[in-house]
């Protein structure tokens, strides 16, 4: 009988590690060259992390890629003492890999993935899928459900969007974003901005920023030109950091959440 992992299967170890087996084939390359390609990889939670990281047994990794570091991070990555440098399609990253200090994860190797620090593979796949930012936590769920609630936006007073047909996006471990028609909204009060970000679970997201007098941090309303097919309902919709405006939806007027956007925001 084959055991398959649940919640609960997740492993801890002595330093603070949490991990599990993924089952999922996963590729890494730095443009043109595949430095990993594994159908056993595993995914890890480091303390205090919001996402997790893959790591790779080492005979699916392309070691002849690596270096020993020439300056290595040592004590970050949860205390790893040993890192490696990546020379691949013509360039040569400093720290793109490690190993953890962790009997559990002897024999596997992390890296760092480019699109979330600048260094590490720049293309992932998951299947034929290409992933982006991060791994997807299997223990996260972000469904985009259609609504008639009642939605209002007010930034200093003024309202700057009202909608009886928002898509509600429920994403594990954040606020509720209402994400609003583009008609439903004054886009003529903001400006639109070059600042992207891109989400494993959604894909990449323009920004606006409000041009009032109302002082707020840069690029607080955003879209999703062309989301991934799971969250396709929220394609060219305006959503608002809950952390920065008045929402009211059916009346009540919702408390700005505290999240790790909150001060990151104000962030250049």
């Amino acid at each position: 009988m084959t055991t398959f992992p649940t919640a609960r299967d997740v492993r801890t170890t002595p330093e603070g590690l949490m991990w599990e087996p993924s089952e999922r084939w996963v590729r890494g390359r730095k443009g043109e060259v595949t430095v990993v390609d594994s159908r056993h990889p595993i995914l890890v939670w480091e303390p205090g992390a919001p996402v997790p990281l893959y790591a790779f047994p080492r005979e699916d990794v392309r070691e002849d890629l690596l270096r020993p570091a020439k300056n290595p991070q040592a004590g970050t990555h949860t205390g790893s003492q040993i890192f490696y440098d990546l020379k691949a399609d013509g360039e040569l990253m400093e720290n793109a890999a490690w190993t953890f200090p962790a009997d559990d994860l002897a024999g596997h190797i992390a890296f760092e993935w480019f699109q979330r620090v600048g260094r590490g593979p720049d293309h992932w796949y998951e299947e034929e899928e290409e992933i982006f930012v991060h791994p997807r936590d299997p223990h996260k769920r972000v469904d985009a459900i259609s609504s008639s609630r009642h939605v209002q936006v007010e930034i200093g007073g003024t309202v700057v969007a009202d909608t009886h047909r928002p898509v509600l996006l429920f994403e594990t471990g954040l606020p509720t974003r209402y994400y609003l028609p583009r008609e439903d909204v004054r886009l003529d009060l903001f400006e639109p901005t070059d600042h992207s970000t891109g989400c494993p679970y959604k894909g990449t997201a323009e920004y606006w920023s409000w041009s009032g007098e109302a002082e707020l941090p840069p690029n607080i309303v955003w879209s999703y030109p062309d989301p991934l097919p799971a969250v396709g309902a929220v394609q060219s919709l305006l959503a608002f950091y809950n952390e920065t405006v008045d929402i009211t939806v059916d009346g009540e007027r919702l408390e700005r959440p505290a999240t790790s956007f909150s001060k990151t925001l104000w962030t250049p």
